[in-house]
């Protein structure tokens, strides 16, 4: 890439970990189990948007939700976590051939990225360096976390890169004057995906995170 890159920053879920397809599934059934018919599909349409954005959401389309479909749906996705979440490859070896600061920016909130990248070994290649849609008014497509997120690394916004793989992501990248690459290794990635991250901003696709280093260089 023809400018440098003092900071990058990475998207947590369907970047770092492989959660999209496995959250979707679980917040598709609970809802479905408490009576709001949702289609896995339908769902997948929330993916990059914050929980405080995806209930607002839903509440316009089906009324005010039972206050326990919150932790209905967590106890249920952390079971599946336990049994299924895999970390993306080569998270490792893409932050240390980066050579640069790094941190994560997710629209989920501490107590789910605590759980998810302890879980798959990853917190300790970002800690304390990441971030929430929870620390900022606005969630994606808004470009509050990333601004937030570069303010606090101490980063010019147009020397920040964004890897992320959902449109809102990567318009909120855009929209904070960073660069972004739409990832698209993820599995609720269909053939046309990189086509949505292009249409919203993207500079790149990468289908592996090998391939970010491979853009930055050194």
């Amino acid at each position: 890439m023809d400018r440098t890159v003092d900071l990058v920053i990475f998207d947590c879920d369907g970047v770092l970990i492989d959660s999209e397809l496995l959250a979707c599934r679980i917040g598709a059934e609970t809802l479905c189990a408490h009576g709001f018919a949702i289609t896995l599909e339908e769902y997948l349409g929330f993916v990059g948007r914050s929980a405080r954005d995806i209930r607002a959401e839903l509440e316009g389309r089906f009324g005010p939700l039972p206050a326990e479909l919150r932790q209905a749906d967590r106890t249920r996705l952390f079971a599946a976590f336990a049994a299924e979440l895999q970390a993306m490859p080569g998270v490792a070896e893409t932050v240390a051939a980066l050579g640069r600061p790094v941190c994560v920016a997710s629209s989920s909130d501490h107590e789910r990225l605590a759980h998810t990248l302890g879980l798959t070994g990853l917190a300790p290649l970002f800690q304390p360096n990441i971030f929430s849609a929870t620390e900022v008014a606005r969630g994606k497509p808004a470009p509050d976390l990333f601004l937030h997120a570069a303010a606090r690394m101490g980063a010019r916004p147009e020397g920040c890169l964004v890897v992320e793989d959902s449109p809102a992501g990567v318009t909120a990248a855009v929209a904070a004057g960073m660069r972004a690459v739409g990832f698209v290794g993820g599995s609720h990635c269909g053939p046309a995906h990189g086509d949505r991250l292009r249409a919203a901003g993207a500079e790149r696709i990468a289908g592996r995170l090998s391939e970010v280093a491979a853009l930055v260089g050194r």
